[in-house]
């Protein structure tokens, strides 16, 4: 008897046992979630550009002659910190610096000219006012005064004849310099030489109308730098000269510079397979930020439309459409979907104006098989921590 009630008492242990082994193996595993906490911070409205920007200085010229020659001095080379008016570049023109010299000498000569003229012009007017006063006493006849005026004003018109041709000597050296000028190039503004693609003794030729060719030197002025991004025609309406703006750069990883709007372009680009964009040109509010950047780089600017600070926000990648999210449950096993009411928004935080607390934690990682209203889970990293 004894026997038997242990068959059944170990029998019913038994099955127990299978009964819990069974609903621990049909239990639902939970989810490996990754979380985070909903905190107070600034949350930023912002549109960025459409596709890379690029790094570029005020002002930068291709300089090439504008006559053909031959490279006669070229005493820049590339890299060279140049003043303006500095010479860049000289055409041979021995030719045109004879021609300089003649039209010198002839400034010269005609200047010696005016000088005798004039001289024997003043002293014909002193002979003619001399007779005339003589004649007036009955002292002089009215022939030989009448003779010596007419005498004074010859040699005063010979004397405004030498100086007019003085001028047109004058404007000859102007002609010749006007030629010699041709043959130079000269940097237009402070900068930098960025490139040099005549070699001294080549042979350049201007280019012909409508056919661009490249420049002989091409001078760049880094002092002045800005960023030109092309933003969405969609977005562009909101954009203001003078928002604030972060200015990003594939060079500097990791970094952001503090900039503001300078210019909004007038007009919509319409380039072929590809979006409606209009260009934004963006300053830097510190002159140390532009320090040994170079004109070229690709560039990312965000514009700030509107900010709010110390206000509740989450992750906007824990956000789940209509405006939901999945809240850990204080007994840290569990989820539940809330309902919350939004602000401003990012591609990184949105703001939370319902629905949540400050320290709540939350899903961020809403896109993982099993995520649902009551699931169970286990929490695998912190979203800050990961």
């Amino acid at each position: 008897m004894q026997k038997r009630h242990r068959v059944i008492f170990i029998s019913a242990i038994s099955v127990t046992l299978l009964v819990v082994l069974f609903s621990w193996i049909k239990q639902e595993k939970p989810v490996a979630v990754i979380i985070a906490s909903v905190e107070v911070g600034d949350v930023q409205r912002t549109v960025t550009n459409t596709r890379a920007g690029t790094l570029k200085a005020c002002r930068r010229a291709g300089l090439s002659p504008a006559i053909g020659g031959q490279i006669a001095h070229l005493p820049v080379k590339e890299g060279d910190v140049v003043k303006k008016g500095q010479v860049l570049l000289e055409m041979w023109n021995d030719d045109l610096n004879a021609q300089l010299t003649l039209s010198k000498s002839e400034i010269l000569a005609s200047q010696a000219r005016v000088k005798e003229a004039c001289v024997i012009a003043d002293v014909a007017r002193r002979e003619a006012n001399r007779l005339t006063a003589l004649r007036k006493k009955g002292l002089s006849s009215d022939d030989a005064s009448e003779r010596a005026v007419g005498d004074a004003k010859a040699r005063q018109a010979a004397c405004q004849a030498a100086k007019s041709a003085a001028e047109v000597s004058k404007a000859r050296l102007a002609v010749a310099q006007a030629a010699l000028d041709r043959t130079l190039l000269k940097a237009p503004f402070d900068g930098t030489v960025a490139e040099v693609t005549g070699e001294l003794g080549e042979f350049v030729t201007p280019s012909p109308v409508g056919v661009p060719t490249p420049a002989a030197v091409d001078i760049i002025d880094n002092s002045c730098l800005f960023v030109l991004a092309p933003i969405d025609e969609v977005d562009a309406p909101e954009i203001k000269p003078a928002m604030p703006a972060r200015i990003s750069f594939d060079a500097y990883k990791k970094k952001f510079f503090s900039g503001k709007v300078r210019r909004i372009a007038p007009y919509v680009l319409d380039r072929e397979k590809q979006a409606r964009t209009v260009d934004i040109e963006v300053d830097f509010i510190q002159d140390d930020d532009k320090i040994h950047m170079l004109p070229g780089y690709s560039a990312d600017v965000e514009i700030i439309l509107d900010s709010h600070s110390d206000v509740l926000r989450i992750p906007t990648e824990a956000l789940l459409e209509g405006q939901k999210v999945f809240v850990l449950e204080q007994d840290k096993k569990t989820i539940e979907e809330r309902q919350v009411s939004t602000g401003l928004s990012n591609w990184k935080y949105t703001e939370i104006l319902e629905g949540l607390k400050a320290k709540e934690q939350i899903v961020t990682s809403i896109d993982r098989d099993g995520v649902s209203d009551g699931a169970r889970v286990k929490v695998e990293a912190t979203a800050d921590k990961k």
